[in-house]
């Protein structure tokens, strides 16, 4: 932070070697003792200092210069001896041989100051060590400096701690800088001790509280700076007793309330600068008393109501900043007043009505920001006046009508911005004469024709934003073959043709935007090798051709948007080597092949857009290796085999759609582990099996869909917890059982087509009775079951039995062969021989009368027992 010290200290600065290389320059010149030893007579002691003063002085500053740090003791070596009068950089004495004056601002000193005996310093008036790498606390001790000290400058250093309360004994003071550093804690009351300071530096610290009420008493102060604090609370009222400041800075604190009416009693202010605060209410009408300022900046806080009239008579006023802020109702016309204005900031606020004709009286106007308010009407033509204007900002308003010519004027612009507003017709031809021109915003209006060919004379753009318009015709070319321009977006237009060969070879582009247009042209030799194009959309557009290895050699390029276009063949594998890429979108082209898998080296890749062409093949394994991805979206494609299983490594995934491709098998349990994943869609596949139950544990799913598969089995009840679901479809599978107990199942066109999906609805039948017929229809399958069963054993024992006989049979006949029939009878365990004999007997020895049958084994008799 640059100081600004009063008139008196400037003048004894001269007389001090502040610039430390200066007096490096001026040791060899060791016989002209005056550069490094001052004599001042001011405030001098009467009487001559003694030897033993000399000595404690000297040793006072050498014991110092020890704790320093190597490199500073080297820098001071011109300490040494017992006279620190006699050639000591930085040191100044009295004429009488005092110390008078140290001053080691910007030497690069480290250390502290715990070991500088202040005490020892009596006739000291001046202690600069501003801007080095000092660090601590400031010593309690420094209440026994000199009372005679008028200048103390610790600023830009690297103290800590609180603020010693000694200091508000050092009550000559007339400067006090203890800014850029890191003091805590609070202002104390001890500061009103001060009543001869006339500069108070305590900006960019950490200093909090309010702003204590003792400040009043500093009636000296020209010269007040808090600013970069944290402090908080009101601004006090009593402040308007510092009649003599010049200069008040406060901004970048934490203070509230309302800007009080007494800050008008400071007639001598010139620079005030309360912004970036919570400051609210009204600006106060007080402020027109405010003659002599030059300065004022209110910006950035929460000031309502209108900016009132009384501005207009600040007649000294060069920069006004009321931006961001609440102020309603009009720009006032006594703006016009303020011809010393060099810059006007009103942007975001609230302003409205039209844009004064009296901007036009602002002739030293070099910046002018209105943007972001809610002005109507035409530009006024009298803005053509400010020829001076280098900035002009009118975007985001409700400006209406055309550009006016007067603007063309305006020569010395670097920066034109009237985007955002309600502006039609075509560009004025007079655009051409803006060749300084950096920044042109004209996007979001209702602007149409062809781009005026002057256009192209502004060779120096670095960002051109045309988007959103009506324009019709070719893209301009000549204004490329500056190289300079960064930002080109031209995004939402009629253009058309091809691109031209200054724009392809343009290297300095950073982010280009052309998308929905009607741009044609062979894609692979309209663009070039761009080595700092970081962002580049070329969709809905209707460029043809195949992809060119050479977007993999552009290395900063983080976002490649080619989707809705014609192009065809496969993705070149080169894209891999753009390893900065996070965003890639190829969908709804004619691409075909496999994807490479090349794209797996991507590791910054988080959105991945392949959607709606010819691709085929499996997906790649090297996709699990996108750590980083959180959109995949891969749908109506020629996509086959499994989905696989490394797709479950995408754990920050959040959107996975392969819908519309030939994946079959079952889903992989390992989607289950997507735990970010909102929207799950593997529609119109051949998917079989199960839903796995791992999907009921992705809590954030508010959408699914599984329709048009071959999916069976049961819904797993885990889904009863997907609270967060609000869209599901699973229809046209096989699926059965219950549905999930959640709003998502609710359509029927959720679940139609399917098994045997059952739910208390009127749908489907409930799925309690359901359950009773199952249990009945289960009952009359196990009895016949049963009774199956056992007709089968039965049939089978039986089918046994009459085998059994049958072998038998067979057995006896040839046993009766072989064997006397006798034989047989004694075989069965008879009595045998009187058996036959009442046989033979019963049948008059087998008689022909008695025979009753024939068969195919033999003749059946008649037998009557006697």
């Amino acid at each position: 932070m640059t100081h600004e010290y009063p008139s008196s200290y400037s003048l004894l600065s001269r007389l001090i070697i502040t610039p430390c290389f200066f007096i490096f320059l001026l040791f060899p010149l060791s016989s002209i003792s005056s550069f490094h030893v001052i004599f001042t007579s001011a405030s001098a002691p009467t009487i001559a200092i003694s030897k033993v003063e000399q000595d404690r002085e000297a040793l006072a500053l050498l014991t110092w210069k020890v704790s320093l740090d190597n490199q500073t003791q080297v820098l001071l070596s011109s300490w040494f001896g017992r006279n620190s009068c006699h050639h000591w950089f930085g040191v100044a004495c009295h004429r009488l041989g005092s110390v008078s004056d140290l001053n080691l601002k910007s030497c690069g000193l480290r250390g502290t100051l715990q070991n500088l005996n202040f005490s020892s310093l009596p006739n000291l008036l001046t202690l600069n060590l501003s801007n080095n790498s000092l660090h601590g606390t400031i010593p309690t001790n420094i209440g026994n400096i000199s009372k005679l000290i008028t200048i103390l400058d610790f600023g830009s250093s690297h103290f800590t701690g609180v603020i010693p309360k000694q200091l508000g004994f050092l009550t000559s003071l007339s400067f006090l800088s203890l800014a850029s550093n890191n003091f805590r804690g609070l202002i104390l009351p001890s500061i009103g001790n001060l009543r001869n300071l006339t500069t108070l530096y305590l900006g960019a610290n950490k200093l909090s509280g309010s702003i204590p009420q003792e400040i009043r008493l500093l009636k000296s102060l020209n010269h007040l700076k808090l600013e970069i604090n944290n402090l908080t609370g009101p601004i006090p009222h009593s402040i308007s007793n510092l009649r003599n400041l010049t200069i008040l800075y406060l901004h970048m604190t934490k203070l509230s309330g309302s800007i009080p009416q007494e800050i008008g009693l400071l007639r001598s202010l010139n620079d005030l600068q309360l912004g970036f605060n919570n400051l609210n209410g009204p600006i106060p009408h007080s402020i027109g008393n405010l003659k002599n300022i030059t300065t004022f900046i209110l910006r950035t806080n929460k000031l309502s109501g209108s900016i009132p009239q009384e501005i207009g008579l600040l007649r000294s006023l060069n920069y006004l900043a009321l931006s961001d802020n609440n102020l309603i109702g009009p720009i006032p016309h006594s703006i016009g007043n303020l011809r010393n204005l060099t810059t006007l900031h009103l942007h975001r606020n609230k302003l409205s009505d039209s844009i004064p004709q009296e901007i036009g009286l602002l002739r030293s106007l070099n910046d002018l920001g209105l943007s972001f308010n809610s002005l109507t009407g035409p530009i006024p033509p009298s803005i053509g006046n400010l020829r001076n204007l280098t900035e002009l900002y009118l975007g985001a308003n409700k400006l209406s009508g055309s550009i006016p010519p007067e603007i063309s004027l305006l020569k010395s612009l670097n920066e034109l911005d009237l985007g955002i507003n309600s502006l039609i017709g075509p560009i004025p031809r007079s655009i051409g004469n803006f060749s300084s021109l950096t920044y042109l915003g004209l996007d979001h209006n209702k602007l149409s024709g062809a781009l005026p060919l002057e256009i192209n004379n502004i060779t120096h753009l670095k960002d051109l934003q045309l988007y959103e318009n009506n324009f019709i015709g070719q893209l301009p070319n000549k204004i490329f073959l500056g190289r300079a321009l960064v930002n080109f977006t031209a995004l939402g237009n009629h253009f058309k043709g091809p691109i031209s060969k200054s724009l392809k070879n343009c290297t300095s582009l950073f982010r280009v935007r052309l998308e929905r247009n009607q741009l044609t042209g062979d894609i692979a030799k309209s663009f070039g090798v761009y080595p700092n194009l970081n962002y580049i959309d070329l969709s809905s557009n209707n460029f043809y051709g195949e992809l060119s290895e050479k977007w993999g050699q552009c290395q900063k390029l983080t976002h490649l948007n080619i989707s809705n276009n014609n192009i065809s063949g496969a993705i070149p594998p080169q894209l891999g080597r753009a390893t900065q890429l996070q965003r890639l979108d190829l969908s709804s082209n004619h691409l075909n092949e496999k994807i490479p898998k090349e794209l797996g080296l991507l590791p910054l890749l988080f959105e991945l857009w392949l959607t709606n062409n010819n691709l085929s093949g499996s997906i790649p394994l090297k996709l699990g290796k996108l750590a980083d991805l959180q959109t995949l979206e891969l749908a109506s494609n020629n996509l086959s085999d499994q989905i696989p299983k490394q797709i479950g490594n995408l754990w920050k995934l959040s959107t996975l759609n392969l819908s519309g491709n030939r994946f079959v098998d079952s889903i992989p349990d390992e989607i289950g582990k997507m735990r970010h994943l909102w929207s799950l869609d593997l529609s119109q596949n051949m998917l079989t099996g199960e839903i796995p139950l791992l999907l009921g544990v992705l809590r954030y799913l508010e959408t699914l869909n599984l329709s048009h598969n071959q999916l069976s089995g049961t819904i797993p009840h885990t889904f009863d917890d997907l609270i967060s679901l609000t869209s599901a479809d699973i229809s046209y599978n096989q699926l059965e059982g219950p549905l999930p107990k959640i709003k998502a199942f609710t359509s029927f066109e959720a679940f139609r087509n399917n098994k045997g999906l059952c739910v208390n609805n009127t749908h489907l039948k409930p799925c309690s009775a359901s359950r009773k017929k199952a249990m009945k229809f289960s009952v009359w399958i196990i009895l016949l079951l049963i009774v199956s069963t056992l007709l089968f054993l039965f049939s089978f024992i039986i089918g046994i039995y009459f085998l059994v006989q049958k072998f038998r049979k067979k057995t006896t006949k040839s046993t009766l062969e072989a064997v006397d029939i006798k034989d047989l009878f004694i075989i069965l365990g008879h009595d045998g021989k009187l058996l036959y004999e009442h046989i033979i007997q019963g049948n008059d020895n087998f008689s022909s009368i008695h025979c009753i049958g024939a068969g195919a084994y033999g003749i059946v008799y008649k037998a009557k027992s006697r």
